[in-house]
């Protein structure tokens, strides 16, 4: 009974996922910036390498893991930044399996002296693959030992394997790296994600938007050579296809140390609180989050687990217009 109740659970979280076509979250925005919005490509002008891992729901199994890598940085010859972005997503144990490759621009300029803009174009490459042979279905089970003892009557997928060139956008704005906001809209050409041929299913539009600030909370201003004491409260809000998301909560920075406290809202029922520390040291970032469901899944899932390291190489010393955009860190 509970091999059976293990397929059947697996089973209906990846019908879920094909479904809705949701794409994976980070609750550590800030910390994966190119996967939040184009926009943020070269945002920090000098070249930076980024890492994420968030393993979701380990208590139901292997249910999602995913990982990120992201590159990028501002080159003048090009008036704005660059980056490459990659993204694989593994569900119920690699049954499901979608990654996708990504190349940004986002041209940057000054609005005035203290307001800033950024607009961005990423073009991606997706792929998403089902592993049909480690689906175990109800008819292939014997009631009464459990074991799997025929093959299913359930069709196999018409493409088992299938992918697309996707499209993104995104702006961004920034003042005197004290408040910013950005928006971005990810699968502008809806590519078709179905594994049968008759299945119209496609991957959803999905808006992003996003806002905050950074309070100095000592006297005069934070320089580089100057410990940074800080808060930055912000709000991020997504949408894809008949999902709604809201996201609030603040960051608190005590030079090297970063704290954080969000509430994740789906319009549908309250989600998780996500708790976030984080260490800054020189030219290194590492961040550890934990995502706490308060939704009926509280007691089975063991909520979401993520981890995010950066590197941010030097900066060549010469004149430049554009200025380094100030967000928070995680």
């Amino acid at each position: 009974m509970k091999l059976r109740s293990g397929f059947v659970v697996v089973f209906l979280f990846i019908c879920i996922w094909t479904s809705f076509a949701q794409d994976p979250e980070f609750s550590q925005f800030y910390a994966n910036p190119l996967y939040l919005n184009p926009a943020l490509t070269g945002a920090t002008i000098c070249p930076r390498i980024i890492g994420n891992y968030r393993n979701q729901w380990p208590g139901l199994g292997k249910a999602y893991s995913t990982y990120n890598f992201s590159y990028d940085q501002y080159l003048g010859i090009f008036h704005g930044g660059l980056g490459l972005l990659v993204t694989a997503d593994r569900a119920g144990g690699g049954s499901l399996n979608t990654t996708t490759i990504g190349l940004s621009y986002a041209y940057k300029f000054n609005i005035t002296e203290k307001l800033d803009a950024s607009l961005a174009v990423r073009g991606s490459y997706y792929q998403r693959r089902i592993v049909w042979e480690n689906f175990v279905f109800e008819d292939q089970i014997d009631p009464r030992s459990g074991d799997v003892i025929r093959p299913t009557n359930e069709k196999a997928p018409d493409n088992p394997s299938i992918s697309a060139v996707d499209f993104s956008a995104g702006a961004f704005l920034n003042w005197d790296g004290i408040a910013y906001a950005g928006f971005s809209a990810d699968h502008l050409t809806q590519p078709k994600n179905g594994f049968y041929n008759d299945n119209v299913s496609h991957l959803y539009i999905k808006y992003t938007a996003h806002a905050g600030s950074v309070i100095n909370l000592k006297q005069g201003a934070i320089n580089d050579e100057e410990r940074e004491f800080s808060i930055s409260p912000n709000v991020l809000y997504q949408q894809q296809g008949g999902f709604h998301q809201l996201n609030i909560g603040a960051y608190l920075t005590v030079d090297p140390l970063v704290c954080g406290l969000w509430f994740r809202h789906n319009f549908e029922n309250a989600d998780a609180v996500i708790i976030l520390a984080g260490i800054h040291f020189k030219n290194l970032r590492v961040g550890y989050s934990y995502d706490l469901n308060v939704s009926r899944l509280f007691t089975v899932s063991g909520g979401a687990h993520e981890v995010s390291a950066s590197w941010q190489f030097p900066c060549i010393e010469r004149k430049r217009k554009i200025r380094a955009i100030k967000c928070p860190r995680f």
